[in-house]
């Protein structure tokens, strides 16, 4: 049986391929998913630690049943998604003589999912947003290469969406705006006859090819993507700090919890009303909300430039590959946050409202990344750049080389050559930082503010960059040692059909391989 897991910020959903039917369906899972009427059982991605040694916890629907979210208790965790491989400065709270981060409790998470599944799964698929940084990926890739199953894989959130929607030609761009992050991809589908090519990327397999169905396998080509660390999470907040400016109050779990009901609701009415009762006032305040002052909320916090840059980069990177946006068939809508009334007026001034389809914004990533399962065929390329940390002397400061690019499909099939010589007499080794580089455009960086996590963009032109082997930097000793003045080594970088970047070194003096085809980092 073969499973789907979309793991998002605020919503998880677990889908399993049912072969009676020849189609994915959503899995409720006892206590863990919610039950509200007309919405599919959705299974909120929080935990409550009730104890960890040994653990105990409380996950899913059951921490709303019970009011834990309203605690305010450090036990509680609720988007921890989005600090999962983030170097967050300060948080490494202690619990019952464990120290928790963010990786240990997605990990209880998912194990959690797993542990209450209906049936044992052979096949596993995890989707991952598009601008989530490789630490992510390599955190997920590490925790599902821990599973017992024959293959596990990953697909991008926002392609496995463009699949279930159930399209099967055509281009689209989705637009998957959930709890934690905001991505656009414009993906086109087609049929093909070529079976060659990698099922989406693999990050385990103990089988054999895929059985023969006696049908054309799909192709789901990704054109342009573009992403950026913003989500439902962020609106709550900036929602909570005006309905609390208004009333001199402080922001709180509950008024969070407030400001997303109010958010709800002005999806389905122009005004919403909720009342807070402050616990150690003993006072009840009443926060009106209305479309209107929401949309100046946020315009007033920049959300719709962000939009048209999102869009603006997704546009660029089209038409470099001779596609315009008019040409896009369909406008696929997926995540909660999608939803908003304001989000549609946004999508309103650049498509029609019959390009606009909203009708499976919660289940399509999930029933789409089983597509894979059943022969379809994925083709894509690195959303991140990747270099090599370097002296600027006119700076006076550390700069980065890239020497691949974003937009590199993969595998390469040919390496990337860098000829390097040594910097001072009798150098014994050389050394490489490699790093994962973020755009110059739409960064944000995650941290902590007292109790809270939050983003705030970078300037422009400041580049985020994430290490890949600090640590590890030496790449070549060199015997006889090296001088000033001459080539010494050939260094060649290849990015595999995994995503692993290899590094081959070659010494141009003693005309030998000191380093031949190495994994230096998994980019997955």
């Amino acid at each position: 049986m073969a499973i789907s897991i979309d793991f998002g910020t605020s919503n998880t959903v677990v889908a399993r391929w049912n072969r009676a039917s020849n189609q994915a369906e959503t899995i409720r899972l006892p206590s863990l998913s919610s039950i509200a009427s007309g919405q599919p059982p959705l299974i909120p991605s929080l935990i409550y630690v009730d104890r960890a040694a040994p653990l105990e916890l409380t996950v899913g629907q059951q921490v709303l049943d019970r009011g834990l979210d309203l605690s305010g208790d450090p036990r509680y965790f609720a988007g921890f998604k989005r600090g999962i491989g983030a170097p967050i400065q300060g948080f490494a709270p202690e619990l019952d003589g464990t120290n928790v981060t963010y990786e240990l409790v997605g990990e209880w998470f998912l194990a959690q999912l797993l542990a209450v599944l209906p049936d044992e799964p052979t096949e596993l698929v995890v989707t991952v947003p598009v601008d989530s940084f490789d630490t992510y990926r390599a955190w997920l890739h590490n925790t599902c290469q821990q599973l017992p199953w024959q293959k596990v894989s990953l697909v991008d959130e926002s392609t496995a969406a463009a699949l279930g929607y159930g399209l099967t030609a055509g281009h689209v761009l989705v637009i998957d705006f959930g709890g934690g992050t905001v991505d656009f991809s414009l993906v086109r589908l087609a049929s093909t006859t070529d079976t060659s090519k990698p099922l989406g990327f693999l990050m385990k397999f103990g089988g054999k090819t895929l059985p023969e169905s006696g049908q054309k396998p799909n192709l789901a080509k990704v054109l342009a993507k573009a992403g950026q660390n913003l989500g439902g999470t962020d609106l709550d907040r900036w929602i909570a700090e005006h309905l609390a400016a208004q009333q001199g109050l402080r922001v709180t779990p509950s008024i969070l919890r407030i400001a997303e009901k109010l958010k709800i609701q002005l999806s389905l009415s122009t005004t919403a009303t909720e009342v807070f009762f402050d616990d150690r006032s003993f006072e009840t305040y009443e926060f009106h909300l209305t479309r209107a002052t929401l949309a100046e909320i946020l315009a007033q916090n920049r959300l719709f430039e962000q939009l048209d840059e999102l869009l603006s980069g997704v546009k660029h990177q089209a038409q470099r590959q001779e596609m315009d946006l008019s040409q896009v068939d369909a406008v696929l809508l997926v995540g909660g946050t999608s939803q908003m009334p304001a989000i549609i007026n946004w999508l309103g001034q650049h498509f029609t409202p019959e390009q606009i389809r909203q009708f499976k914004p919660f289940e399509a990533i999930a029933h789409g990344a089983l597509e894979i399962t059943q022969g379809l065929e994925v083709t894509d390329f690195l959303y991140h750049s990747y270099g090599i940390r370097y002296w600027d002397r006119r700076q006076n400061c550390h700069s980065w080389h890239r020497v691949i690019n974003a937009g590199q499909p993969y595998p390469m099939t040919k390496p990337v050559e860098l000829i390097l010589g040594a910097s001072q007499t009798n150098q014994q080794t050389i050394e490489l930082l490699l790093g994962e580089l973020g755009s110059d455009r739409n960064n944000t960086e995650i941290y902590f503010d007292g109790d809270r996590l939050v983003t705030r963009s970078l300037a422009a032109g400041t580049t985020a960059v994430t290490m890949l082997n600090q640590g590890a930097e030496n790449i070549a000793t060199l015997d006889p040692p090296g001088a000033p003045g001459s080539d010494r080594l050939r260094v060649e970088f290849q990015i595999d059909h995994q995503r692993c970047l290899r590094l081959t070194v070659y010494d141009l003096l003693t005309n030998r391989y000191i380093t031949e085809d190495q994994v230096v980092a998994e980019l997955s």
